[in-house]
């Protein structure tokens, strides 16, 4: 018997050994110690920006007899946000305590991070690390992710408020007064003058800056956010509508005075015409009239006639440069600024057309990338010549 076991021993053991080899690293990991390091496991404070967070990190101390953990930095759905270092190491406690703000370094990956805001909080992974290497293990991941807050709730809807009042404030005096239209006064209430091309683009770059200034502001505390293109771009609005106003304002001068000079020699030829009809009737009035009453008789009719017909070329004059009692009422925003008085026109739509479609890139810019998007000199000369053919065909349009 013993004889037999001795001689299947070697043989199972053979087998044996043959089994474990073939299960490999992974089975044998599964009964070896785990590995160890470093897992982060709570995070306490508000994940937002300036604001301070405390970290505890299971094994820091451990790590951080061998490792310098002042260099340490958050790490968000991946990303380092360099720089950011600890504001406090606690090693005994193994807590770290950061406060999060934007440097130079770091303020694309924040940008990244915080663009496309849906609403003012989104769940993010959430660990830390040292730049340039792997991040520490982490319990904020997955399904128990991080809430990295956007836009502060309390600023939010204060900031909100003010845009919503400014903006409604802004619709109702373009609607109700002459902030955006060719004049002050309206011609026979409750009409308006037209809308005025210009001071609309105006209007609509500022609202544009204005509106994105303050959500920028509102997720980064950047406040130096204007582009030096983006003030080119305003500066070329402005001159737009600068040079729209001088150019109507010229045309209402000449035409007033083309109307008071027309007026004036129609009263003078009126006033002569009335004389020359009563020394016509004194002269008809003689029973007796000599050769001299008979020519100077035929003198006079031949210069009343002259004056009625000059009378009458003032009076279609005056007719023309009379504005129709409809010309300078408002048909509605879209009419208004791609029309003149000849009909729409296509400098107009040039400028209304580049307007909406550079407007469009702002808004992508901001809300993609949380700044202000910088222009190139050509696109900036490309605007800067649709301004200026508009201006040059204003001189001939009519009024």
């Amino acid at each position: 018997m013993k004889t037999r076991l001795s001689r299947w021993l070697p043989l199972g053991a053979f087998v044996v050994s043959l089994g474990w080899l073939a299960a490999g690293p992974s089975a044998r990991a599964e009964t070896g110690p785990a590995a160890a390091g470093p897992r982060v496991d709570a995070l306490s404070g508000r994940l937002e920006l300036g604001q301070e967070i405390r970290v505890h990190i299971l094994g820091l101390g451990a790590w951080a007899a061998n490792q310098d953990a002042t260099r340490l930095v958050p790490i968000i759905n991946g990303r380092t946000i360099r720089g950011n270092y600890p504001a406090e190491v606690h090693t005994a406690v193994e807590e770290l305590h950061f406060v999060l703000a934007v440097t130079p370094d770091n303020q694309e990956v924040w940008n990244s991070l915080l663009g496309e805001p849906t609403s003012l909080r989104k769940k993010v992974d959430f660990s830390v690390g040292l730049e340039g290497q792997t991040p520490f293990a982490s319990d904020f991941h997955d399904q128990r992710q991080a809430s990295l807050t956007v836009i502060s709730p309390v600023y939010g809807w204060i900031s909100l408020a003010v845009v919503a009042v400014t903006f409604v404030a802004f619709v109702w005096l373009a609607r109700h007064t002459g902030l955006l239209r060719d004049s002050d006064a309206s011609p026979v209430p409750p009409n308006r003058k037209p809308y005025n091309l210009g001071r609309a683009q105006m209007a609509f770059w500022f609202f544009l800056t204005f509106t994105s200034y303050i959500v920028i502001w509102l997720i980064t505390d950047d406040i130096d956010t204007i582009t030096p293109s983006l003030l080119g771009l305003m500066g070329i609005s402005a001159g737009t509508a600068l040079s729209e106003v001088l150019i109507d304002a010229n045309k209402d001068a000449a035409g007033a005075a083309q109307l008071e000079e027309a007026g004036a020699e129609r009263m003078a030829l009126e006033q002569g015409i009335a004389e020359q009809q009563t020394q016509l009737a004194t002269l008809t009035a003689k029973t007796a009239p000599t050769t001299d009453d008979a020519v100077a008789r035929d003198s006079l009719n031949r210069q009343l006639l002259a004056q009625r017909l000059r009378l009458n070329q003032l009076t279609q004059q005056l007719a023309a440069l009379a504005p129709a009692a409809d010309a300078d009422v408002s048909r509605g925003f879209l009419r208004d600024v791609l029309s003149d008085g000849r009909g729409y026109s296509f400098h107009r739509f040039q400028i209304f057309a580049w307007t909406i479609v550079l407007g469009g890139v702002f808004i992508s810019a901001v809300y993609n990338r949380l700044t202000m998007p910088e222009f190139s000199t050509t696109m900036l000369g490309l605007m800067g010549m649709s301004s200026g053919t508009y201006i040059g065909f204003k001189f001939p349009e009519q009024r």
